[in-house]
């Protein structure tokens, strides 16, 4: 995204929008029903695709009105080529206070994850494990950007995510509220299978962070649990969302797997 439109997503006025793209991140927003939506741009040679006309259908019921548009017209509007022939003005994304994600068992902290694609893959993992709640800091890490809905095939849409304060203060709110914080850090003490493999009583609070820049000083200072993920490859270190996935996926408890809120299934973005 470039600096221009970097600034209109960080004011986030209430009468500000941008454009989501991608058959799934426009169905998902449309099915979360948390923003305003304008007008819908549909390539015209793709309109008769099955799954295009599942998306016209929630068009139709969400009021949306459309227009049929070329390749051209699309980048235009998206300002990438991966928009699978849709795109849709939204809203800006319905951030919620971090105070509000409090009381829920698991929390996700991204830290110094600087890569929109990686982040958009960790909140599809926070989403399908479960994880619906994520604070990201106000710095180091990107807004939910277009982009980002894109890389996490629109399950950001169904998270509730607050961005109000920086990273070593979201960590303080969660100590606070009696969250046990685990760190996950390739030169961690501590063994993650076995952390995992432990009973872990009361919430859980996860921070991960990012491949140029792991997770900060204070925080892995401060947290409960400081863990590696073990590897028997050669290569030096797993992708971070790969490595947040897993984590999240073994952390996630009882509670964790199958939520209630009703994707569409897709695997493609």
């Amino acid at each position: 995204m470039n600096a221009n439109a970097a600034a209109t997503h960080a004011r986030g006025g209430p009468d500000s929008m941008e454009v989501l793209y991608g058959i799934n991140p426009v169905l998902e927003a449309l099915l979360a029903g948390r923003r305003r939506f304008g007008r819908a741009l549909l390539e015209t040679s793709a309109a008769s695709a099955p799954r295009m006309k599942r998306l016209v259908s929630a068009f139709a019921r969400a009021g949306v009105p459309i227009e049929t548009a070329d390749r051209g017209r699309l980048f235009q509007a998206c300002k990438t080529k991966e928009h699978q022939g849709v795109a849709l003005e939204a809203g800006p994304y319905p951030y919620v206070p971090a105070e509000q994600l409090l009381g829920r068992p698991r929390l996700l902290l991204p830290d110094n994850i600087e890569d929109p694609q990686n982040l958009g893959a960790i909140l599809r993992s926070a989403e399908v494990f479960g994880w619906t709640g994520v604070m990201l800091p106000d710095k180091g890490v990107p807004f939910v950007y277009p982009s980002v809905v894109k890389a996490s095939a629109g399950a950001a849409e169904h998270l509730c995510i607050s961005r109000d304060r920086a990273a070593n203060a979201c960590l303080r709110l969660l100590l606070e509220h009696k969250y046990t914080v685990i760190a996950i850090d390739e030169d961690g003490r501590e063994d993650f299978d076995a952390l995992a493999a432990g009973r872990l009583a009361g919430p859980v609070a996860l921070v991960v962070g990012g491949e140029h820049r792991s997770v900060g000083q204070f925080i892995l200072n401060s947290a409960h649990h400081v863990a590696a993920i073990r590897q028997r490859g050669r290569i030096g270190s797993l992708n971070a969302s790969v490595a947040a996935g897993i984590a999240m996926h073994a952390l996630a408890g009882p509670e964790g797997h199958g939520n209630d809120q009703g994707g569409t299934g897709g695997h493609d973005g």
